[in-house]
């Protein structure tokens, strides 16, 4: 691949432009808003001039319920030589285009597992995909070649190719993209009206619950109006459990013995199902989670802390595999979370206050 043309210059078209363009590819980008093609040229990610002819590889990076239309426009118009979606949902384009009665041999679908809260051009980052799934959804129709250009895109970006049916691709980020995205959001809803005293007690479990509630609403309707059905499915599924759990919770207010007794055993079912789901989420690098100590250390907030705390674990030969902050409420002060291998542990606390800092066990 030698040139590309990415249509769309949101977060995740801006960013396969950016990790291109990084490599060496010439870039041409494209967007219904032209301001938004001249910032990510501005960012590096390409040129918005027009192409002199087709180009490698187009990328449609545009919302699933325009996917159809816009690729169609590229087809008809031989933008490339070979043609890919980045869309979150594939059955539903798929089938739009096929009942455009185009020729579909030069076009893949696919699905960059990767984003953000924040959406747009500025947003972008070149090394978005690395290291993530990045699924491929080609039928018997799929041209090799460009099957070929789609394992190349994945492999600049460097992020992980995984090969799925377009529908089954649907019902599995039903489960683990979009139905989180909505049961953030309704926590997050929660806090709205809540009491101020209440909100100031909000510490790292909630604001882990309801980070991605922070994402841009509009983007969330186009992206669940093309897959509605699957997720419902998964929030029927959710709604029973907590059905289930709310009737638990009431047994534990009566006073009868039984019903304690059920609603006790109901909510260890649920919290036990939880750690069995929770154990099959893959770890670092995709790998089989690992079970990391923690090591927390009291904070300053101030510039240069976090620097200092990670050139101490480098001198003491550990390596940080993941690192959480809570922030103390009401002061300028926090808790560094440094996860590191159980042996490690030990030699990490006593390298850390050796050199004056507060583990807090």
């Amino acid at each position: 691949m030698r040139t590309a043309v990415v249509i769309g210059t949101g977060l995740v078209g801006t960013s396969a432009a950016l990790a291109l363009a990084g490599r060496g590819i010439h870039v041409h980008l494209v967007d219904h808003d032209p301001r938004s093609a001249r910032t990510a040229a501005a960012l590096g990610a390409g040129t918005d001039e027009a192409p002199d002819g087709p180009v490698d590889l187009a990328i449609i990076a545009v919302p699933p319920a325009h996917v159809a239309s816009v690729l169609a426009t590229a087809l008809r118009d031989g933008v490339a030589r070979g043609y890919l979606d980045v869309a979150s949902v594939k059955g539903g384009p798929r089938r739009e285009l096929e009942a455009l009665g185009l020729d579909l041999a030069p076009y893949i679908g696919t699905h960059p597992m990767a984003g953000k809260e924040r959406s747009g051009p500025l947003a972008a980052t070149a090394d978005l995909f690395e290291g993530r799934p990045w699924v491929l959804t080609p039928t018997r129709d799929t041209d090799t070649e460009v099957l070929n250009l789609a394992l190349e895109l994945v492999a600049l970006c460097r992020a992980v190719p995984v090969v799925m049916d377009a529908d089954a691709h649907d019902r599995a980020v039903a489960l683990v993209s979009h139905t989180p995205q909505l049961i953030s959001s309704m926590v997050a809803a929660r806090l709205e009206e809540a009491d101020e005293t209440a909100v100031r007690l909000c510490g790292q479990g909630i604001r882990d619950v309801t980070r991605i509630a922070a994402s841009d609403p509009r983007m969330w309707v186009e992206i669940l109006s093309a897959n509605p059905g699957p997720v419902a499915d998964v929030l029927a599924g959710v709604a029973a459990d907590l059905d289930e759990t709310v009737r638990a919770l009431r047994g534990l207010q009566s006073d009868d013995d039984d019903r304690r007794r059920e609603g006790t055993e109901g909510i260890e079912d649920v919290l036990r199902r939880g750690n069995a789901g929770r154990v099959r989420v893959p770890g670092k690098h995709g790998t089989a989670p690992t079970a990391y100590e923690m090591v927390s250390v009291l904070i300053s907030d101030r510039p240069g802390e976090l620097a200092g705390i990670f050139a101490d674990a480098g001198r003491a030969g550990v390596n940080v595999e993941d690192v959480r902050i809570e922030h103390a409420t009401g002061q300028q002060a926090g808790l560094v979370q440094l996860m590191v291998e159980p042996s490690a542990a030990p030699a990490l606390s006593a390298a850390l206050r050796e050199r004056g800092w507060s583990i807090r066990q």
